[in-house]
């Protein structure tokens, strides 16, 4: 398989968490912004791959401690914002007048780390094999962010067709946390 195609596909793959937070994002926001929508976009891309190079300029050095505990990072990173989110919306408009942005500030960077840990494997897993890293690092964060983009329309789209209010809050902190939990059993913890 050629380099391109093999990078593509593994962007692709490596993409699919962030598609899925975006779309709980885009719930969330239900109207993101063009500002919103750009932070998203690059943080999402700019963590995929520069996580991936990463892994990749690391090496072997840390890999056996590292991904002995990876899932369990970005299971507790989800699913603290997940819960903080199932936890805000449940609060009444009085306690909370104005929502958390998840796209600025701590939000953004867990998000983004969250849903880039994968990454920093794979490019982890690249260097093991000797495999040239700059085209897939790239295409890793451009395929990112495109689908960051999609996802944010896609659920902002979802939340504009049905009047969910503090459902769409919860139903976005269950993604976050429904994917931590699948990072999880992805890695093997519960089989």
């Amino acid at each position: 398989m050629s380099l391109w195609l093999s990078s593509i596909f593994l962007a692709f793959a490596l993409a699919a968490d962030a598609f899925a937070v975006a779309i709980g994002t885009g719930l969330y926001l239900k109207d993101p912004q063009p500002r919103q929508i750009f932070r998203l976009t690059w943080h999402f891309g700019l963590f995929q791959g520069g996580m991936t190079l990463l892994g990749f300029l690391m090496g072997s050095l840390v890999a056996g401690w590292f991904t002995a505990v990876d899932h369990w990072i970005a299971f507790g990173l989800l699913a603290y914002l997940g819960l903080s989110m199932i936890r805000e919306s449940f609060s009444s408009e009085e306690d909370n007048p104005t929502p958390r942005d998840p796209t600025k500030g701590k939000s953004l960077v867990l998000l983004s780390l969250g849903t880039s840990i994968d990454a920093w494997a794979a490019g982890l897993s690249l260097a093991l094999i000797d495999h040239p890293i700059v085209i897939p690092s790239v295409l890793i964060g451009v395929i990112t962010g495109l689908l960051t983009g999609v996802g944010l329309w896609l659920g902002s789209r979802l939340s504009r067709a049905w009047t969910l209010g503090a459902w769409a809050e919860r139903g976005a902190g269950l993604v976050l946390v429904g994917i931590g939990v699948h990072i999880l059993i992805d890695h093997g913890v519960f089989g």
